[in-house]
This record gives C-alpha cells, structure tokens and sequence, in this order.
C-alpha cells in the first residue's frame, strides 16, 4: 500500500478518466430519473466518455506516464462507465412494467458481471492483445442499439413513442449474449488490431454528435438516416466479434502446426 498523498499519485491521464468518471455518474442519475430526454442524455454522455478513454490512454503512452495508480484507477472507471451504467440506462429504456422486465434485469446484471469480470482477467493478464469483447466496445453496441431506436421514434414524430417490441423483447438476450463476449475466451484481438481503432475514430465522435441532433427534434429524413445508421453500427460491431471469432481459431490453428 502506498502512503503517498493522492494528488501525487495522480498524472495527467488520471484526471482525464476522471472526467469519464464524472459523465458516467452524471449518466447515472440520467438512467434514475429515467424519462426518454435523460436517458438519451445518459448515453449521450457515455458515447463521450469512449473519448476520454481513448485520449487518457493516448497521454500515457504519449507522456509515458503509466502507472499501478492509473491502471487501477481506469478499470475501476471502465467498470462504471462501460459495464454499470449502460446496463441500467438500458433496463429503463427498454423495460416494458410487465413480467417480463425479470428477463431485462438478468440481462442487465450478466451485461454488468461480463465487463467488471473481463476488467479484473485484463489486468491480472500477462498475455498481449486483448481476450474476449473490450469493454467500451460493448459500451458502444449497446449506445447505437438505444439510438438507432430512439431515432426511430424521432421519425415517427414523438420522442415518446413507444419503441418496436421486437427491439423491447430482444435487448435481454443480447445483453446477456454481449456479456458472455466480454468474458469468452474464444475471441482474441491483436494488441495494435487497426479494426479496433478505425471503429473508435469512426463512431466515438459520430455518438456524441448524432446525440446533439437528436436533442434539436431532427426532421423526418435525418431520423431516418440517423436510425439506419446506429442500426449499420450495430450489425457491424457483431460482424467485428466474429472476426475476432476467426481470429482465434486461425491463431490456435497455426500454433498447432508449428507445435
């Protein structure tokens, strides 16, 4: 245990995944007041704070800066922001005061368990690259699955408008299904995989922008752009777990050959 006061022990990169911290608590309170406005603010700022931890990492490799402090501190964080939050921002989206909102909360809890469990392996591991889903891409899938469908409602002509069923039916199964991602062992990313990043420089910024035109009561015509769009960002995080799929077992395969 360190003696050390806290604002030594604290670099630059560390202040800026606290400023995640603090959107992911913000969200929070978002997700518990729980009208439509405050829970689209609440992804809202989780899609800013995949900014912020991109650009804390950034700092440290940059300013060479990493430490046990930092590295403790940003799983803790990512816990929060990428694993907790959106699991109950989507349990108040998408929850139906029906039975079957029990279904939603195991949903929301093996969402929640998938990240923190993938974050603790991830800094216990020595092995390079990455095992299973990282956490903000789970994030992320769940981000553009609330706004390709609050987009829809846009379209429809009222923010309030209820959202399809198959999307209020299906979310458990891909809460859980996105869970289990963080945690498999059968998905296995390089450590510089360039896939990983041109879909962070792509949708990390477009988030947090399609979330200010949502606020501004788009027209019919960019809703449903906006509406596909999240709908094609989804399909395409799926489509990237399966490469990471074939990416594992195209690696086990050539290490058993050269065995």
């Amino acid at each position: 245990m360190s003696n050390e006061s806290i604002p030594k022990l604290l670099k630059l990169k560390d202040y800026i995944t606290l400023v995640g911290t603090t959107l992911g608590i913000i969200a929070l309170i978002c997700a518990t007041i729980g009208t439509r406005e405050f829970l689209s603010l609440g992804f809202f700022l989780i899609s800013i704070t995949l900014g912020t931890d991109l650009i804390d990492g950034y700092i440290a490799r940059k300013t060479n800066t990493k430490n046990e402090m930092g590295k403790e501190l940003d799983s803790l964080s990512d816990s929060l922001t990428f694993g907790i939050v959106p699991a109950v921002l989507t349990y108040q989206t998408f929850k139906t005061g029906s039975f079957y909102d029990i279904i939603l909360i195991i949903g929301a809890i093996c969402f929640a368990f998938g990240a923190i469990l993938r974050l603790a392996r991830f800094n216990i591991s020595k092995n390079p690259g990455y095992t299973g889903v990282p956490t903000p891409v789970s994030a992320l899938m769940l981000i553009t699955f609330f706004y390709a469908n609050f987009f829809y409602t846009l379209a429809m002509g009222d923010i309030n408008y209820p959202f399809l069923e198959i999307s209020s039916y299906s979310i458990p199964f891909f809460l859980i299904l996105i869970g289990w991602f963080n945690i498999t062992t059968y998905i296995h990313f390089r450590e510089k995989d360039k896939t990983i990043y041109i879909v962070f420089i792509i949708f990390a910024p477009l988030c947090p922008i399609f979330g200010v035109i949502g606020i501004s009561s788009p027209n019919l015509i960019i809703s449903i752009f906006a509406s596909i769009f999240f709908l094609g960002a989804f399909i395409l995080a799926f489509l990237l777990i399966i490469r990471g799929f074939l990416l594992y077992f195209i690696t086990t395969r050539k290490e058993k050959k050269l065995s």
